[in-house]
C-alpha cells in the first residue's frame, strides 16, 4: 500500500486518541490506588507523547517523505512504551501489552517485512529492559517495585512476551493482506460495473443512431450509386461519389456494431468447431486483403479438435474483431498465435497472440471500453463487442502484454452441459447462457 499524508494523520489521532484514553484510566486507576504508576513520570511522558505528535504533524505538512515518518513515529513509539513499561516496574506490571499497538500500526501502514522488524525491535528493547532490571545493570525506577523472581519465570514471560508479539505480527499480517485483497477485489470489481454501465449506455445511443441514421444513409448511398452509374461523370466527380460510397459504408459498419450492443437478439445455437469458425473467419480476411504474405498465422487452433455449444456466429466476430485487433498491432507484419485448449472439464481456453508493439498498464486498463481505440481511424467498438459476447457466456478475459514484447488476449468459457432434447424454440429464445459442451 502507497503511503500518503492522510495514513499519517490517521496515525497521529489514533496514537493521541490512545495515549488520551491511557491517561484517563491511570488517573482512575490512581484515585483508589497509590501502586499502581509513579504518576509524574508517566505525566512526563504523556506531555512527552503530545509534544512528538505536534512535531510528527509539522513534519506531515511541508515533508513528503511519509514512509520515512511512519518508521520514525513507529520506533519513538517504541521507546515510549519501553521507557512506560520501566517506570512501572518491568514486569512487576503488564504495560509490556502495550507493544502490541506499534506491531499493529506498521502492519497497517507498512508492509509484512516492517511489521516483524517491528515485532522484533519490541522484543529485543523488552527482553534487554528485563534482563537489565533482572542483572542489576539498570536499577529499578523505585525500590519497592524490586520483586524475587527465579531466572526461570524471568526467561518464562520473556518467551512468553515474544511469542506473543511475533503471534500479533503474523496474524496482522495475515489480516491486513486479507483487507488489501478485498479492496482490490471490490476497486476491480467496480471498474468492471463502470465499464459494463458504459456498455449499456452504448447500447441505448446505438438504439437512437440505428432509427436516427441509417435508413436515411441507405438512401442516400442508394442515390449516388444510381447518379454515379446514370449520369456522365468525369475523373474528379467519380473520384467524389466513391468517396461518399466509402464514407457511408464506414458508418453502416459503426451503426451495425452499435446495433449489435444494443440489441444482440435472438440467437440460434448449436455445437460446432471452434477450429472452423475461425477457419472461415481468416479465409474472410484474406480475401480483403488484410491477412496478407506479411503475416503468418501458427497456434493449435488447426489441429484442435475443440467442440463448444453457442452461436456459431458470436465467436466468428469475436475472431474477427480480435484478428483484426492483432493485424492492427502488426503493421509491419508479424505472427498471429492461435490456440484452443481445455482446462481439464470446467473451461474452454482461445488465446489470441501477436507480436506487435504490446500495451502498456493504461492502455490495458481501457483497452475494453467503449471508443477507446489505439489505432488510426478505430472506432473503439470491435473490443467492446469482444468483451459484451464473453461476459454474456459467463466468460473471462486476461490480457497479457508489455510494450514492445506484443499482446496475449486469453478469453475462457465455462463448459456446461446441455439439457437432453431441448427444444428448438428454446433453443432460440434461451440466450447465450444456455449451456456448453467440451467437443
Amino acid at each position: 500500500m502507497k503511503i500518503q499524508k492522510k495514513h499519517i494523520l490517521w496515525f497521529i489521532l489514533i496514537r493521541l486518541i490512545a495515549i488520551t484514553s491511557i491517561l484517563v484510566s491511570v488517573v482512575i486507576i490512581q484515585s483508589s490506588t497509590t501502586d499502581f504508576i509513579p504518576l509524574l513520570p508517566f505525566y512526563y511522558l504523556v506531555l512527552l507523547t503530545y509534544l512528538l505528535s505536534l512535531i510528527y504533524l509539522c513534519l506531515c505538512s511541508w515533508w513528503r517523505n511519509y514512509p520515512f515518518q511512519a518508521y520514525l513515529q513507529l520506533v519513538f513509539d517504541l521507546l515510549l512504551i519501553t521507557a512506560l513499561v520501566y517506570i512501572s516496574g518491568g514486569l512487576t506490571g503488564s504495560l509490556y501489552l502495550l507493544y502490541v499497538f506499534p506491531i499493529i500500526g506498521a502492519s497497517i501502514l507498512l508492509s509484512s517485512r516492517a511489521t516483524f522488524i517491528v515485532a522484533g525491535l519490541a522484543a529485543v528493547l523488552f527482553g534487554f529492559l528485563v534482563d537489565g532490571l533482572y542483572f542489576g545493570l539498570i536499577p529499578y525506577f523505585r525500590l519497592d517495585q524490586y520483586r524475587e523472581r527465579s531466572l526461570g519465570l524471568v526467561l518464562f514471560t520473556i518467551f512468553l512476551a515474544w511469542g506473543l508479539f511475533i503471534l500479533i505480527a503474523v496474524l496482522a499480517d495475515r489480516l491486513n493482506r486479507s483487507l488489501r485483497q478485498t479492496r482490490e477485489q471490490l476497486l476491480l470489481a467496480q471498474k468492471e460495473l463502470e465499464v459494463k454501465e458504459r456498455l449499456a449506455a452504448a447500447g441505448r445511443i446505438a438504439a437512437q443512431i440505428a432509427h436516427e441514421i441509417r435508413n436515411p444513409l441507405a438512401a442516400i448511398s442508394g442515390a449516388v450509386q444510381f447518379l454515379k452509374a446514370e449520369l456522365p461523370l468525369d475523373e474528379d466527380q467519380k473520384n467524389l461519389m466513391d468517396i461518399v460510397l466509402k464514407e457511408s459504408n464506414r458508418v453502416t459498419q459503426s451503426i451495425e456494431q452499435f446495433l449489435d450492443l444494443a440489441s444482440p437478439g435472438k440467437k440460434v445455437f448449436s455445437t460446432f468447431k471452434l477450429a472452423e469458425a475461425l477457419e472461415e473467419t481468416l479465409a474472410l480476411l484474406k480475401a480483403g486483403g488484410e491477412l496478407n504474405g506479411s503475416y503468418q498465422v501458427a497456434g493449435n487452433f488447426s489441429s484442435s479438435p475443440l467442440t463448444y455449444y453457442g452461436n456459431v456466429g458470436q465467436f466468428k466476430q469475436i475472431f474477427w474483431n480480435l484478428t483484426r485487433n492483432a493485424l492492427k498491432a502488426m503493421p509491419g507484419g508479424g505472427t498471429l498465435t492461435v490456440d484452443f485448449l481445455q482446462d481439464g472439464k470446467k473451461e474452454i481456453l482461445i488465446k489470441f497472440g501477436d507480436t506487435g508493439c504490446g500495451l502498456r498498464e493504461e492502455e490495458k486498463k481501457h483497452l475494453f471500453e467503449p471508443f477507446f481505440s489505439r489505432f488510426e481511424n478505430g472506432r473503439g467498438l470491435g473490443l467492446v463487442v469482444v468483451r459484451r459476447i464473453v461476459d454474456d457466456y459467463d466468460g473471462k478475459i486476461r490480457v497479457n502484454s508489455a510494450p514492445g514484447r506484443g499482446t496475449e488476449i486469453v478469453l475462457s468459457f465455462p463448459v456446461r452441459r446441455v439439457r437432453a432434447a431441448p427444444s428448438k424454440e428454446k433453443h432460440q429464445e434461451s440466450g447465450v447462457k444456455t449451456a456448453a459442451i467440451p467437443g
